[in-house]
């Protein structure tokens, strides 16, 4: 059982009466803000930002990572009363109303950055970012960021969904990963995609040249926690992952607290037994997964001065090699295949991007060939 009920009101303050002044209309105020009531269903989730997401009306350009995000700031209510922790039980029947302030004014300024667009139309753009790029404006890069050269690109013609500062961005890759992303056009694209992800049906494939050759005959690996091989030696990493413990900016493997998340990798190419590539992919899409499940399982990512530590290449492999490998500016990573459903006309889509240059030289002095 799903009840809705759209309503547009103006508040004093949270705490304040209200008045609804008719529904699905906003009324002209900065102060205005649209309430959505939901009613919980039959059989609801085992956390609220889950049970909240199964009634969200389609149509409704509300995901749950947004979900939870208005329940942090104190945006969802029970019997007037702010609920601020997603895990907290939701029982058939409850009444929720969440509050949704007006989509404000994009403020981010749109910039003339060269972009390489492999796929647009009227709801969303698929782009093959550089390395360096940041995907959304933050502190200490307010500018220069792909959302500054999408607004550019279309005239502030971007979902709004994202937010102020990440308006059309439903996923993202680091500043020094190469590789494919999409963006949306529209709201309807950018609720249907963020669900897409939220499932973890989104295809993606990296490419990665790691320390070491991963390999299920490795008796080191066998031996390590939260790795396992699936047929045609697949090697598989399972954890949580969460916050480092005394380096905020980093992300930690644990077996008790954290987000689930599960990453696979087959070796490519073998390098004179020194290194791989390596084709992984993604179960679960959490910060930094890849970076973090291979250093775990002792195979960073060359050029991850974040969780790669201080390994060298052995000057076995020759000093152009090892050169390569230690002057290599970032970590040799690259999103490399991108596969969806059009969120609007249904269709499978698949997009490949070749290894950027950076990678495609660091290779050749790996196989030995400079």
């Amino acid at each position: 059982m799903v009840a809705v009920r759209m309503v547009t009101s103006h508040f004093k303050n949270r705490n304040s009466g209200n008045v609804a002044c008719g529904a699905g209309s906003w009324i002209g105020s900065d102060m205005e803000q649209r309430i959505l009531q939901l009613e919980i269903g039959d059989a609801p989730a085992d956390r609220l930002d889950k049970a909240l997401a199964a009634v969200v009306p389609e149509g409704v350009a509300l995901s749950r990572s947004r979900l939870t995000r208005l329940i942090a700031e104190g945006a969802v209510l029970r019997n007037g009363v702010a609920i601020t922790d997603q895990k907290a039980k939701a029982s058939e029947g409850e009444i929720y109303e969440i509050i949704l302030e007006p989509a404000r004014e994009i403020e981010t300024v749109p910039q003339d950055i060269a972009l390489d667009i492999l796929w647009e139309d009227e709801d969303l753009i698929v782009i093959n970012k550089p390395v360096g790029m940041v995907v959304h404006p933050a502190p200490g890069t307010p500018d220069g960021t792909l959302v500054n050269a999408l607004l550019h690109h279309f005239g502030g013609n971007l979902s709004g969904v994202g937010g102020e500062a990440r308006p059309g961005i439903v996923h993202r890759i680091d500043k020094e990963t190469s590789g494919l992303l999409v963006a949306a056009k529209s709201d309807r694209a950018h609720q249907g995609l963020a669900k897409q992800f939220e499932k973890h049906t989104v295809h993606r494939h990296y490419s990665a040249i790691c320390y070491g050759v991963p390999s299920a005959a490795d008796p080191r690996l066998r031996g390590t926690r939260g790795v396992s091989f699936e047929s045609s030696n697949v090697m598989k990493v399972t954890s949580f992952l969460g916050r480092h413990r005394t380096d905020r900016q980093r992300q930690a493997v644990s077996f008790s607290t954290g987000r689930h998340a599960v990453t696979r990798a087959r070796m490519v190419e073998d390098l004179q037994g020194t290194a791989a590539l390596i084709d992984c992919w993604l179960e679960t899409g959490r910060t930094h997964q890849i970076r973090v499940h291979l250093s775990h399982a002792g195979h960073a990512l060359i050029g991850d001065n974040t969780y790669g530590g201080r390994r060298k290449m052995p000057k076995t492999v020759g000093p152009a090699a090892v050169e390569a490998a230690r002057s290599f500016p970032r970590q040799a990573l690259h999103a490399a295949t991108l596969g969806f459903v059009h969120p609007v006309t249904r269709e499978e889509l698949s997009f490949s991007a070749p290894l950027p240059e950076d990678m495609c030289i660091l290779l050749e002095a790996l196989r030995g060939n400079n």
